[in-house]
């Protein structure tokens, strides 16, 4: 869909379901956009959500919530989103 492929700015977001925990399969759909601003797992897997947000290529990647940050922590994006994170590493 194209609104998965774009970099909305708004109170947007898509959520994409998958089927016989084909994690990896979610992976590949996620990174295969231009874009790594953020991005938002949500899970009961802990195991899970920690697999997924060291694959995924994006700046921010929340658990089980979206939007909640620091202002002091590292900020940033990959891709046509940006080129590394502020403050960080």
């Amino acid at each position: 869909m194209y609104i998965a492929q774009e970099e909305s700015f708004g109170p947007v977001m898509v959520i994409s379901k998958f089927k016989n925990g084909d994690v990896d399969g979610v992976l590949r759909r996620a990174n295969t956009t231009e874009y790594g601003l953020a991005s938002g797992v949500f899970t009961k897997d802990i195991s899970k959500a920690l697999y997924i947000s060291e694959k995924l290529e994006a700046g921010t990647v929340f658990i089980n919530t979206y939007n909640k940050t620091d202002v002091a922590a590292p900020f940033g994006g990959f891709k046509q989103s940006g080129f590394g994170k502020d403050l960080g590493k």
